[in-house]
């Protein structure tokens, strides 16, 4: 839930992003200024690259697609087809609205990867902070991705969770409360509610220092996934914060911790769901 600072932080932060990454910009995947998204593509083109739907966070009130170059350019430069749309957020709508519009982006990559040159069933789904959350909660709850004829047990090859918030009740902050309405209906609206063991492989990562989201959401879930025989991986970085995970894939930041490494490895393992 990354907040208005982290997000300058972002901002600045793409001007470090490696140069002479091909982009397709404002590529409109639903009606509205909020349903579009950018494409990185590697420079040395190639069919069948693997496909990232990078997911950005801002707590679900916040983010442009913009500020995460680096992430679309750093996946890019290691031959990851990489997609980061915009997504509608409070107040113009309220869970599960955001769900809805990033399935939406989901479909649309999904439909169109191969004109990239990517392979549509090596689909991974990337998300850091309220991004995760979207990433993981589509690859647990059946159900966005079903209202777009997808299932997630067959259409993605892979979830990546960076710093995400999957169990994080009770909720405190007066604008959550509304954006996830009633509290009959909140434990629904948890990724670790819906975990049955039949999601994608999902890597999951955090830092011990985050004071955002606490780290434990990590750990509570891949222990819910291991629970019920599911794939997952788990690693929690010592000291590093919440901004400093996502930065971390940066060189200059690279040191903090392995993200990068850990991300386009698990790309590189992950098996194609069955046909």
């Amino acid at each position: 839930m990354l907040s208005v600072t982290g997000s300058i932080v972002a901002a600045a932060l793409a001007l470090l992003a490696p140069g002479a990454i091909p982009v397709t910009h404002d590529v409109a995947y639903a009606p509205g200024p909020r349903g579009k998204l950018d494409v990185y593509h590697p420079r040395h083109g190639q069919s069948g690259a693997p496909v990232a739907v990078f997911f950005y966070g801002g707590s679900w009130q916040s983010g442009d697609r913009g500020f995460y170059r680096f992430v679309g350019a750093e996946l890019a430069a290691r031959g990851i087809v990489t997609v980061i749309p915009d997504y509608r957020v409070y107040p113009q709508v309220r869970y599960p609205d955001f769900l809805r519009d990033n399935a939406a982006a989901v479909a649309f990559v999904k439909l169109h990867a191969a004109q990239w040159g990517a392979n549509p069933a090596k689909l991974f789904l990337v998300g850091h902070s309220a991004g995760a959350f979207d990433a993981v909660m589509l690859g647990v709850d059946r159900r966005w991705l079903a209202e777009q004829g997808l299932d997630p047990e067959v259409d993605l090859a892979g979830v990546i969770g960076l710093a995400g918030p999957y169990d994080f009740l009770p909720l405190h902050d007066p604008k959550l409360k509304i954006i996830f309405g009633p509290e009959a209906q909140l434990r629904d609206t948890q990724p670790i509610a819906h975990v049955d063991g039949r999601a994608p492989p999902m890597l999951l990562l955090a830092g011990s220092a985050d004071t955002t989201v606490d780290p434990g959401n990590t750990t509570r879930m891949a222990a819910a996934v291991r629970s019920r025989g599911g794939n997952v991986e788990a690693r929690v970085y010592p000291g590093v914060g919440h901004v400093g995970l996502i930065i971390a894939l940066l060189g200059p930041f690279r040191h903090r911790a392995a993200v990068l490494d850990a991300v386009v490895d698990f790309i590189s393992r992950a098996p194609a769901p069955a046909p």
